[in-house]
């Protein structure tokens, strides 16, 4: 069988197209996508180029705008929950349209703003109680969403902080799982974090190495909550977020619980070897990508910045549980790096969860398997947060 065949990949031959289809199609669980949508945005990029990335901003927006159009006739005719069903739909498609039109230009931010307006939308017409938050932060803020708890036994609940990754946005990472975790009676702080969503796009919030800051913003916010056990907070970040949790909850002693969903050791090495192989290699956003999201001009100052984004040294000061999830045939991070920050981590109670290709999951962040890597982790949540 060919890998294609094995990875699953819309696009044969393109990694990072197919990347970015198969996360619109594994959100479907969690409201992010319909396939006839997809099929849609299929069918219009059926014989582009691999390199066209105009192509896919126009064919994701395109949908996109059809589908907002569902919602606002939707919510027009007073009909809240459709509406809200498409406006979220609608929200996952102009982010992913976005994602890989960089530098962001006018056209990029202003569909990613009409992004942001959709979540919003279908925060007020839902009926999950999504509150609109803004963590104070180095004299500004941080945007999130503070998602409340689902068959709560009490008025404070545990809470998890997910925070995002490399091109990763609070609204994407609502629709892998988010709804789901909720219903475990454990609320949710949905964050773009430095470098990331609307924090990098309108604020001026570039990457940073020391991402314990952000997360300590996020515990000063949740102390403050009356509806929050402030002794019961974990922390999830997916991708690069590999890289933020363990180095939070390391250097960030109230976190409860960390989640890695994908694991990063040595980011320097990693970007490193991409610019090596000039960009001839599985990437889920164009190799500029780094260049723009850490504030820098060349590949070289990226390099430089990138140095001290190394996870030894620091997770050996780790002491709450921790949970690595990787996939067996991940193609961006290999899975020595995920054994790697295994064997560092200072925890006592610590598990490596490795998704093989027999089960499904073995792709970058389990994106092959959405539902069966969110089970996985929102259990261990529920385990340690719940007992």
């Amino acid at each position: 069988m060919s890998k294609e065949n094995t990875y699953f990949m819309y696009f044969p031959g393109n990694y990072r197209w197919s990347a970015g289809f198969i996360n619109m199609l594994g959100s479907a669980p969690y409201g992010g996508s319909d396939i006839g949508e997809l099929h849609k945005i299929g069918q219009l990029l059926k014989d582009k180029a691999p390199e066209d990335d105009e192509a896919w901003f126009d064919a994701c927006a395109k949908v996109a705008d059809g589908v907002r159009e569902h919602g606002r006739k939707f919510e027009d005719a007073g009909h809240r929950y459709s509406a809200a069903a498409a406006y979220l739909r609608a929200c996952n498609y102009y982010q992913m349209a976005e994602r890989f039109r960089t530098p962001k230009d006018e056209k990029a931010l202003k569909v990613y703003k009409t992004a942001v307006d959709c979540f919003h939308r279908h925060a007020k017409l839902t009926d999950v109680n999504i509150e609109i938050v803004e963590v104070p932060f180095e004299g500004g803020s941080l945007p999130g969403y503070f998602v409340h708890a689902q068959n709560a036994k009490s008025k404070r609940t545990p809470c998890v902080v997910f925070f995002d990754g490399l091109d990763v946005t609070k609204e994407i990472q609502y629709v892998r799982g988010v709804p789901d975790l909720i219903k475990r009676g454990i609320s949710v702080l949905v964050m773009d974090g430095p470098g990331t969503g609307e924090s990098i796009r309108f604020r001026g919030h570039y990457l940073r190495h020391d991402y314990e800051v952000a997360g300590s913003a996020c515990m000063d916010y949740l102390e403050k909550r009356d509806d929050v056990d402030a002794k019961k907070v974990g922390v999830v970040a997916i991708s690069l977020g590999g890289y933020y949790s363990p180095r939070m909850a390391s250097m960030e002693p109230r976190f409860a619980a960390c989640v890695a969903w994908g694991a990063i050791w040595d980011y320097y090495a990693t970007w490193k070897k991409r610019i090596d192989a000039k960009f001839r290699t599985s990437l889920s956003v164009p190799g500029h990508h780094i260049t723009w999201i850490l504030g820098v001009d060349t590949l070289e100052e990226a390099l430089k910045r990138l140095e001290p984004f190394r996870l030894d040294g620091v997770v050996q000061k780790m002491r709450c549980p921790f949970l690595i999830v990787h996939g067996a045939e991940d193609e961006q991070v290999p899975l020595a790096d995920a054994q790697a920050l295994y064997d560092a981590s200072g925890s006592q109670d610590k598990t490596l969860r490795v998704f093989s290709a027999e089960e499904g999951g073995a792709q970058h962040c389990q994106r092959d398997y959405l539902t069966l890597v969110v089970a996985t982790m929102w259990d261990w949540f529920e385990d340690k947060l719940k007992p």
